[in-house]
């Protein structure tokens, strides 16, 4: 597997496993919740992305269980997590209204609930998980520096940022702003055109791609971009996941996708996008059909 330096401090595997349905799997135990992570970890993928809000606030916890029964597992792995939502909820009592929260104390105290429920002294990586409207970057930035310096993480990002946000949270730090995750996708491609990519490769700044089958929506299509996608597969003796995956991965951006499936035949056979030898008419035949698909769907009454 393929590794990324994000920076001179962390470096993470290409691909991604995302944690954001690992509280909706019927089998929740840490014996299931480990095969997951073995699965993983047998094809490279080392890197595992969190969030304090996934499952209700819950699945942190269910993470940090694996990893308190299976002392060694902590060396092996990078654990992304993200803060800054706050939604109605038992941890929230009192909150009747969803919002974002980027303050100093609210990044403080999300990160100490974290590291709690994940067992453990520090996070590889900490995100703003949404771009606020309300965002003080000079707190933001202060606090996402104080917490480098004090060792509770090793770098920072952030996650759903346009480049405008991006460059003026990192005008109020000292540390750089190693990645910025953002939707891409076969169903999501806008991040081509509007400057997102393009600003992030100018800097060499690798971004990683939450969603990059669409939901599933990718797959189930039964229109010409899964058709597409179905030939491609295969001509590679592969899924269509991975050849959407591999399409994503293709980009001189180098771009890292988060893939969170629970099935466990599915998690085995992640690594199968890296079968698929995407040249660049293959690319640009997926874009296309991806495209056409998407206004197939926006004519239908």
């Amino acid at each position: 597997m393929e590794r990324i330096n994000l920076s001179h401090s962390l470096n993470i595997s290409r691909m991604i496993y995302g944690m954001w349905r690992l509280s909706s799997d019927n089998n929740r135990s840490p014996d299931h919740i480990y095969r997951k992570i073995n699965l993983c970890l047998d094809q490279g993928i080392t890197t595992f992305d969190q969030a304090a809000v996934y499952g209700g606030y819950s699945s942190e916890a269910l993470f940090g269980k694996v990893i308190q029964l299976n002392s060694s597992l902590r060396e092996k792995i990078e654990i992304v997590s993200k803060c800054g939502i706050v939604n109605p909820s038992d941890r929230y009592p009192t909150v009747s209204n969803s919002y974002y929260d980027t303050s100093r104390e609210h990044i403080f105290e999300s990160v100490e609930f974290s590291l709690n429920n994940l067992r453990t002294d520090y996070l590889d990586l900490l995100l703003i998980h949404r771009q606020d409207p309300f965002m003080d970057h000079f707190e933001t930035g202060g606090a996402l520096d104080e917490l480098i310096e004090a060792g509770k993480v090793k770098e920072v990002g952030v996650s759903n940022f346009r480049p405008h946000d991006y460059s003026l949270l990192q005008s109020a730090m000292k540390n750089t702003l190693v990645t910025n995750q953002i939707e891409i996708s076969l169903a999501a491609t806008q991040g081509f055109t509007n400057g997102d990519i393009a600003y992030h490769q100018e800097r060499s700044t690798s971004l990683m791609a939450w969603s990059p089958l669409g939901g599933g929506s990718i797959i189930t299509d039964e229109g010409i971009l899964g058709n597409t996608l179905a030939k491609i597969a295969a001509m590679h003796d592969v899924d269509k996941s991975a050849v959407a995956t591999a399409w994503i991965m293709a980009h001189p951006a180098r771009i890292c996708p988060i893939v969170g499936t629970n099935n466990l035949d599915r998690i085995s056979k992640i690594t199968d996008a890296m079968k698929v030898k995407m040249n660049k008419e293959l690319w640009f035949e997926l874009y296309t059909a991806a495209h056409q698909s998407n206004e197939e769907k926006w004519r239908l009454p």
